[in-house]
């Protein structure tokens, strides 16, 4: 920890006005752009680091979940992480870190993630990748799919309710996808003053089996329809969502839409004509090892041990020798054991998430473990690549 900086709440508005000055020149953003962003996460969910009484820098920690092993965990997302360029290269910025990440454990919270800037500041801080934001893109007149298995309605005033159902049920069965804050429901559902959002419901209107959210773009590239947020529960949903897209392509030339690096949905077009257009990995950080391991959901019919050596050179109470017991998709932690799967805090990251296999962590130096532990390792946290469509 860096003793000369002073980390605080923001309690009040006068508070928050130089940190949003600040903010506002970190991401080059007009004057009074963090005022909205503050109401929308609430003032109380903002931190400061301070040194000899001048304001240094701040982010924000937003409370959600993120779902792994079907189960939701409960995750801090720290976000607009901002210091005033000249505090840049003293220390306040790890120690920012740092100091949220004592406060987050004395919390109780399990695991924190964000979308890094630089890695090299993270991964001092314990984080480490975790999954994938990915942006596809699509010709609209390529899709050619006429399976109107099921009706779209349309949606003029979205009761969040029905949405946020659909999108809990898909969310339980993707690794890696968050419980929202109402910030985040709010930028997806909610128009910026020069743009249209259109919002169907797929299926009947009593039981839908999805949705789609999207707001259409005129660039130089031509006219895109750009998905802001899509669940599809059933394969007549996923058949007609293609098919009303397909049907844009008198007036849309492509279509944009988040989905998991290896994208299932594109398993239904013709031919390969979607891309990625663009990808980063975001960072997750176990705050708790022991609860991280805990709340997490595991693979049924799975009765086994995995005995870990952990170091936390920020947290000491993540270090040391723990037994995870899964039985019947639960795992419990006892401290102890052989040690037989040794790694840091930050290997742990990709190996909880399942970004990445014991074996893969092995080669790339992260981890040293006997080849029974890596097996046992890999079995415990397979599933599908981690993903989420929300940035924050």
């Amino acid at each position: 920890m860096t003793p000369q900086f002073e980390y605080d709440n923001v309690s009040n508005a006068e508070d928050a006005q130089p940190l949003g000055t600040t903010l506002d020149q970190c991401f080059n953003s007009p004057p009074g752009s963090s005022e909205p962003y503050f109401n929308r996460i609430g003032l109380k969910n903002f931190r400061t680091i301070h040194r000899a009484g001048q304001l240094a820098g701040g982010l924000a920690i937003i409370p959600m979940g993120q779902w792994f092993g079907t189960e939701c965990v409960p995750m801090a997302g720290i976000a607009s992480v901002g210091i005033a360029p000249e505090y840049r290269g003293s220390g306040a910025a790890i120690a920012l870190l740092q100091h949220a990440l004592k406060e987050l454990h004395a919390n109780g919270v399990p695991i924190s993630a964000l979308y890094p800037a630089t890695q090299r500041l993270y991964r001092k801080a314990g984080y480490e990748q975790g999954g994938s934001y990915c942006t596809w893109e699509i010709p609209t007149e390529s899709i050619q799919l006429k399976e109107r298995l099921l009706p779209l309605h349309p949606v003029t005033d979205p009761n969040q309710e029905v949405l946020r159902s659909l999108y809990q049920q898909q969310a339980k069965l993707t690794n890696g996808y968050l419980d929202r804050h109402q910030a985040i429901w709010q930028g997806i559902t909610k128009p910026d003053e020069k743009e249209a959002i259109y919002t169907y419901l797929i299926g009947s209107a009593d039981q839908p089996e999805g949705y789609v959210i999207f707001t259409p773009h005129q660039t130089e590239d031509g006219s895109i329809l750009r998905i802001r947020d899509w669940v599809v529960l059933t394969t007549a949903a996923a058949r007609s969502l293609w098919t009303f897209l397909n049907d844009h392509r008198s007036q849309i030339q492509k279509v944009r839409w988040r989905g998991s690096i290896v994208d299932p949905l594109t398993l239904l077009l013709p031919e390969q004509t979607a891309k990625i257009r663009s990808v980063q990995r975001w960072f997750l950080r176990v705050v708790d090892v022991r609860k991280a391991l805990e709340k997490r959901g595991y693979p049924p019919g799975i009765q086994t041990e995995l005995h870990l050596e952990v170091q936390d050179n920020l947290l000491p109470e993540n270090n040391g020798k723990f037994i995870l017991s899964v039985s019947n998709g639960r795992g419990e932690v006892t401290p102890g054991g052989k040690g037989e799967l040794k790694l840091n805090v930050g290997g742990l990251a990709p190996l909880y998430t399942g970004l990445f296999t014991a074996h893969q962590l092995q080669l790339a130096g992260q981890l040293e473990a006997t080849e029974t532990a890596c097996v046992t390792a890999n079995q415990l946290f397979a599933g599908a690549s981690p993903w989420m469509p929300d940035f924050f």
